[in-house]
Protein backbone atom coordinates (compact mmCIF):
# COMPACT_ATOMS: atom_id res chain seq x y z
CA UNK A 1 0.00 0.00 0.00
CA UNK A 2 2.99 2.39 1.09
CA UNK A 3 4.36 1.92 -2.12
CA UNK A 4 1.79 2.55 -4.42
CA UNK A 5 0.96 5.68 -2.77
CA UNK A 6 4.75 6.73 -3.49
CA UNK A 7 3.79 5.75 -6.87
CA UNK A 8 0.76 7.96 -7.03
CA UNK A 9 2.74 11.21 -5.89
CA UNK A 10 5.46 10.11 -8.10
CA UNK A 11 3.72 9.94 -11.21
CA UNK A 12 1.61 13.49 -10.07
CA UNK A 13 4.85 15.41 -10.14
CA UNK A 14 5.97 14.16 -12.99
CA UNK A 15 2.68 14.81 -14.77
CA UNK A 16 3.13 18.16 -13.42
CA UNK A 17 6.82 18.58 -15.01
CA UNK A 18 5.27 17.16 -18.58
CA UNK A 19 2.17 19.50 -18.31
CA UNK A 20 4.90 22.85 -17.65
CA UNK A 21 7.12 22.09 -19.77
CA UNK A 22 4.54 21.66 -23.11
CA UNK A 23 2.84 25.20 -21.86
CA UNK A 24 6.44 26.67 -21.90
CA UNK A 25 7.47 24.83 -24.96
CA UNK A 26 10.84 23.84 -23.52
CA UNK A 27 10.58 20.79 -25.27
CA UNK A 28 10.85 22.27 -28.43
CA UNK A 29 15.10 22.18 -29.61
CA UNK A 30 15.10 25.66 -29.94
CA UNK A 31 12.79 28.16 -27.29
CA UNK A 32 10.66 30.76 -28.57
CA UNK A 33 11.15 30.08 -31.76
CA UNK A 34 15.31 31.35 -31.67
CA UNK A 35 18.23 29.55 -32.83
CA UNK A 36 19.22 29.30 -29.10
CA UNK A 37 18.48 26.39 -26.59
CA UNK A 38 16.80 26.49 -22.82
CA UNK A 39 20.54 26.09 -21.73
CA UNK A 40 21.86 28.73 -23.78
CA UNK A 41 19.15 31.37 -23.27
CA UNK A 42 20.02 30.23 -19.53
CA UNK A 43 23.38 31.11 -20.19
CA UNK A 44 22.46 34.49 -21.79
CA UNK A 45 20.59 35.55 -18.78
CA UNK A 46 23.13 34.87 -16.21
CA UNK A 47 25.37 37.28 -18.70
CA UNK A 48 22.67 39.49 -18.80
CA UNK A 49 22.80 40.10 -15.35
CA UNK A 50 26.30 40.28 -14.23
CA UNK A 51 28.76 42.87 -15.24
CA UNK A 52 32.11 40.68 -15.62
CA UNK A 53 32.06 36.95 -14.74
CA UNK A 54 33.77 33.42 -15.63
CA UNK A 55 33.14 30.84 -17.13
CA UNK A 56 33.29 28.34 -13.95
CA UNK A 57 31.15 30.98 -12.04
CA UNK A 58 28.03 30.50 -14.80
CA UNK A 59 29.24 26.50 -15.25
CA UNK A 60 28.88 26.42 -10.99
CA UNK A 61 25.65 28.53 -11.12
CA UNK A 62 24.18 26.27 -13.90
CA UNK A 63 25.25 23.08 -12.75
CA UNK A 64 26.96 22.48 -16.94
CA UNK A 65 29.76 20.66 -17.58
CA UNK A 66 32.86 22.39 -18.26
CA UNK A 67 32.96 21.05 -21.81
CA UNK A 68 29.39 21.86 -22.96
CA UNK A 69 29.55 25.21 -21.69
CA UNK A 70 32.81 25.93 -23.53
CA UNK A 71 30.90 24.76 -26.78
CA UNK A 72 28.37 27.56 -25.89
CA UNK A 73 30.75 30.33 -25.01
CA UNK A 74 32.71 29.41 -28.36
CA UNK A 75 29.15 30.07 -30.28
CA UNK A 76 28.23 33.12 -28.43
CA UNK A 77 31.68 34.40 -29.86
CA UNK A 78 31.70 33.58 -33.05
CA UNK A 79 28.22 34.71 -33.46
CA UNK A 80 29.77 38.28 -31.63
CA UNK A 81 27.33 38.07 -28.50
CA UNK A 82 30.58 38.07 -25.93
CA UNK A 83 33.61 39.27 -25.48
CA UNK A 84 36.55 37.54 -23.51
CA UNK A 85 38.58 39.63 -21.86
CA UNK A 86 41.59 38.77 -19.17
CA UNK A 87 40.88 40.20 -15.49
CA UNK A 88 42.81 43.14 -14.32
CA UNK A 89 42.53 41.43 -10.69
CA UNK A 90 43.25 38.38 -11.54
CA UNK A 91 45.03 37.64 -14.97
CA UNK A 92 44.28 33.76 -14.14
CA UNK A 93 40.43 34.29 -14.92
CA UNK A 94 38.77 35.22 -18.30
CA UNK A 95 36.28 37.83 -18.19
CA UNK A 96 32.87 37.24 -20.22
CA UNK A 97 30.63 40.27 -21.25
CA UNK A 98 27.71 40.55 -23.40
CA UNK A 99 28.37 42.92 -26.20
CA UNK A 100 25.49 45.08 -27.36
CA UNK A 101 24.40 42.69 -29.95
CA UNK A 102 24.69 40.07 -27.51
CA UNK A 103 22.32 41.78 -24.81
CA UNK A 104 20.14 43.17 -27.86
CA UNK A 105 19.63 39.37 -28.57
CA UNK A 106 19.06 38.62 -24.89
CA UNK A 107 16.48 41.48 -24.36
CA UNK A 108 14.40 40.44 -27.14
CA UNK A 109 14.47 36.67 -26.09
CA UNK A 110 13.66 37.94 -22.07
CA UNK A 111 10.58 40.01 -23.74
CA UNK A 112 9.41 37.39 -25.36
CA UNK A 113 9.25 35.07 -22.37
CA UNK A 114 7.49 37.13 -20.52
CA UNK A 115 5.00 37.99 -22.76
CA UNK A 116 3.89 34.13 -22.97
CA UNK A 117 3.79 34.22 -18.85
CA UNK A 118 1.44 36.99 -19.47
CA UNK A 119 -0.40 34.67 -22.16
CA UNK A 120 -0.72 32.19 -19.33
CA UNK A 121 -1.69 34.30 -16.73
CA UNK A 122 -3.92 35.58 -18.35
CA UNK A 123 -5.95 32.65 -18.88
CA UNK A 124 -6.15 32.62 -15.30
CA UNK A 125 -8.78 34.94 -12.93
CA UNK A 126 -6.57 37.36 -11.09
CA UNK A 127 -8.15 36.78 -8.07
CA UNK A 128 -6.40 33.42 -8.63
CA UNK A 129 -3.05 34.79 -9.60
CA UNK A 130 -1.71 35.52 -6.32
CA UNK A 131 -2.63 32.27 -4.83
CA UNK A 132 -0.63 30.24 -8.00
CA UNK A 133 2.06 33.00 -7.35
CA UNK A 134 2.76 31.59 -3.40
CA UNK A 135 2.00 28.21 -4.77
CA UNK A 136 4.49 28.39 -6.84
CA UNK A 137 6.95 30.17 -3.88
CA UNK A 138 5.94 27.29 -1.73
CA UNK A 139 6.93 24.69 -4.26
CA UNK A 140 10.58 26.36 -4.60
CA UNK A 141 11.09 26.63 -0.73
CA UNK A 142 10.29 22.91 -0.54
CA UNK A 143 12.69 21.63 -3.01
CA UNK A 144 15.31 24.02 -1.67
CA UNK A 145 14.90 22.59 2.09
CA UNK A 146 14.37 18.81 0.77
CA UNK A 147 17.33 17.83 3.07
CA UNK A 148 16.05 19.61 5.84
CA UNK A 149 13.83 16.64 6.89
CA UNK A 150 11.82 17.69 9.38
CA UNK A 151 13.20 20.87 10.32
CA UNK A 152 10.96 23.87 11.14
CA UNK A 153 12.52 27.00 9.71
CA UNK A 154 10.78 30.43 10.54
CA UNK A 155 11.32 34.00 10.49
CA UNK A 156 11.24 36.49 13.03
CA UNK A 157 11.92 40.19 14.48
CA UNK A 158 15.10 40.50 16.63
CA UNK A 159 14.58 40.53 20.63
CA UNK A 160 16.93 41.84 23.21
CA UNK A 161 20.58 39.44 22.46
CA UNK A 162 19.67 39.08 18.91
CA UNK A 163 21.82 42.06 17.70
CA UNK A 164 24.84 40.93 19.93
CA UNK A 165 24.98 37.39 18.58
CA UNK A 166 24.85 38.59 15.03
CA UNK A 167 27.43 41.06 15.66
CA UNK A 168 29.35 37.74 17.43
CA UNK A 169 29.02 35.32 14.62
CA UNK A 170 29.64 37.58 11.92
CA UNK A 171 33.05 37.91 13.04
CA UNK A 172 33.66 34.75 13.64
CA UNK A 173 32.36 32.83 10.71
CA UNK A 174 34.30 35.47 8.29
CA UNK A 175 37.51 35.30 9.83
CA UNK A 176 36.94 31.49 9.34
CA UNK A 177 35.68 31.33 5.91
CA UNK A 178 37.62 34.28 4.21
CA UNK A 179 40.03 35.12 6.89
CA UNK A 180 39.14 38.73 7.34
CA UNK A 181 40.24 40.26 10.86
CA UNK A 182 38.60 42.22 13.55
CA UNK A 183 38.04 45.21 11.74
CA UNK A 184 35.51 43.74 9.78
CA UNK A 185 33.47 42.51 13.33
CA UNK A 186 33.87 46.66 14.36
CA UNK A 187 32.07 47.59 10.82
CA UNK A 188 29.28 45.09 11.75
CA UNK A 189 28.71 46.60 15.25
CA UNK A 190 28.87 49.68 14.02
CA UNK A 191 25.94 49.06 11.65
CA UNK A 192 24.20 47.11 14.27
CA UNK A 193 24.10 49.71 17.02
CA UNK A 194 23.03 52.57 14.20
CA UNK A 195 20.58 50.21 13.29
CA UNK A 196 19.16 50.16 17.28
CA UNK A 197 19.83 53.83 17.91
CA UNK A 198 17.81 55.14 14.60
CA UNK A 199 15.26 51.99 14.53
CA UNK A 200 12.30 53.15 12.48
CA UNK A 201 9.75 49.93 13.01
CA UNK A 202 6.88 51.32 10.56
CA UNK A 203 10.04 51.39 7.55
CA UNK A 204 12.88 49.10 8.84
CA UNK A 205 13.16 45.31 10.08
CA UNK A 206 15.71 42.92 11.45
CA UNK A 207 14.68 39.31 10.86
CA UNK A 208 16.21 36.33 12.46
CA UNK A 209 15.70 32.83 11.12
CA UNK A 210 15.36 30.15 13.18
CA UNK A 211 15.62 26.79 12.59
CA UNK A 212 14.28 24.00 15.24
CA UNK A 213 14.24 27.20 17.57
CA UNK A 214 18.16 27.89 16.88
CA UNK A 215 19.09 31.30 15.33
CA UNK A 216 20.93 30.75 12.13
CA UNK A 217 20.60 33.40 10.26
CA UNK A 218 19.72 37.50 10.15
CA UNK A 219 19.00 40.23 7.55
CA UNK A 220 18.40 43.62 8.00
CA UNK A 221 16.45 46.48 6.20
CA UNK A 222 17.79 49.82 6.85
CA UNK A 223 16.64 52.78 5.52
CA UNK A 224 18.73 55.27 3.67
CA UNK A 225 16.73 58.14 2.34
CA UNK A 226 13.13 57.84 1.71
CA UNK A 227 13.23 56.38 -1.28
CA UNK A 228 16.32 53.86 -0.89
CA UNK A 229 16.58 51.30 1.52
CA UNK A 230 19.68 48.96 2.10
CA UNK A 231 19.66 45.01 2.51
CA UNK A 232 22.52 44.72 5.17
CA UNK A 233 23.99 41.63 7.54
CA UNK A 234 23.23 38.48 5.52
CA UNK A 235 24.51 35.37 7.27
CA UNK A 236 23.22 31.81 7.73
CA UNK A 237 25.35 29.36 9.77
CA UNK A 238 27.06 27.04 7.58
CA UNK A 239 25.34 23.95 9.20
CA UNK A 240 21.72 25.50 8.07
CA UNK A 241 22.58 26.32 4.63
CA UNK A 242 20.77 23.97 2.13
CA UNK A 243 17.62 24.71 3.64
CA UNK A 244 16.30 27.63 1.17
CA UNK A 245 17.13 29.84 4.49
CA UNK A 246 19.16 32.72 2.59
CA UNK A 247 16.62 33.08 -0.48
CA UNK A 248 13.46 33.62 1.96
CA UNK A 249 15.53 36.38 4.60
CA UNK A 250 16.09 37.83 1.01
CA UNK A 251 12.57 37.60 -0.11
CA UNK A 252 11.35 38.81 3.06
CA UNK A 253 13.06 41.37 2.98
CA UNK A 254 12.48 42.89 -0.94
CA UNK A 255 8.81 42.74 -0.02
CA UNK A 256 8.41 44.52 3.25
CA UNK A 257 10.80 47.32 1.35
CA UNK A 258 7.95 47.08 -1.40
CA UNK A 259 5.11 47.36 1.43
CA UNK A 260 6.82 50.46 2.46
CA UNK A 261 6.75 52.22 -0.77
CA UNK A 262 10.67 52.34 -1.27
CA UNK A 263 11.78 53.01 -4.96
CA UNK A 264 15.02 51.43 -4.75
CA UNK A 265 17.05 48.25 -2.64
CA UNK A 266 20.71 48.48 -2.78
CA UNK A 267 23.32 46.66 -0.73
CA UNK A 268 26.81 46.19 -0.72
CA UNK A 269 29.02 43.39 -0.38
CA UNK A 270 32.06 41.75 -1.74
CA UNK A 271 32.65 39.44 -4.73
CA UNK A 272 33.69 36.82 -3.35
CA UNK A 273 30.73 35.84 -1.25
CA UNK A 274 29.46 33.60 -4.18
CA UNK A 275 26.62 32.29 -2.43
CA UNK A 276 25.38 35.60 -1.21
CA UNK A 277 25.88 37.08 -4.80
CA UNK A 278 23.72 34.06 -6.27
CA UNK A 279 20.82 34.95 -4.03
CA UNK A 280 20.85 38.75 -5.33
CA UNK A 281 21.23 38.04 -9.06
CA UNK A 282 18.14 35.65 -8.40
CA UNK A 283 16.32 37.86 -6.41
CA UNK A 284 16.46 40.65 -9.93
CA UNK A 285 19.34 42.37 -8.05
CA UNK A 286 21.96 44.22 -10.77
CA UNK A 287 25.94 44.71 -10.16
CA UNK A 288 26.08 48.61 -10.96
CA UNK A 289 29.32 49.75 -8.99
CA UNK A 290 32.95 47.36 -7.97
CA UNK A 291 36.01 48.45 -6.77
CA UNK A 292 39.08 47.04 -5.82
CA UNK A 293 39.92 47.93 -2.16
CA UNK A 294 42.31 46.50 0.52
CA UNK A 295 39.53 46.12 3.96
CA UNK A 296 39.32 43.83 6.86
CA UNK A 297 43.27 42.33 6.01
CA UNK A 298 42.70 41.42 2.45
CA UNK A 299 42.68 42.18 -0.97
CA UNK A 300 39.04 42.31 -2.27
CA UNK A 301 36.89 43.95 -5.05
CA UNK A 302 33.83 45.76 -3.56
CA UNK A 303 30.50 45.59 -5.34
CA UNK A 304 27.26 47.64 -5.01
CA UNK A 305 24.31 46.08 -6.44
CA UNK A 306 21.03 47.66 -7.12
CA UNK A 307 17.24 46.67 -7.69
CA UNK A 308 14.18 48.83 -8.37
CA UNK A 309 10.83 48.04 -6.77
Amino acid sequence: MQNAALEQRVQAVRQFSRFYTRQLGVLNEKLLGSKYSLTEVRALFELAHRRDCTAREIGQDLGLDAGYLSRILNRFARARLITRERSKLDARNIQLRLTAKGRSVFQSLDRQSSEQVVEMLDRIPQALQQKLIQSLRRVEEMFASATAGSSAVRLRSHRPGDIGWVIHRHGILYAQEYGWDESFEALVAEVAAQFIKNFDPSRERCWIAELDGESVGSIFLVKYTEEIAKLRLLLVEPHARGFGIGRKLVRECIEFAQQCGYGKLTLWTQSCLLAARKLYREAGFNLVKEESQRAFGADLVSETWELEL
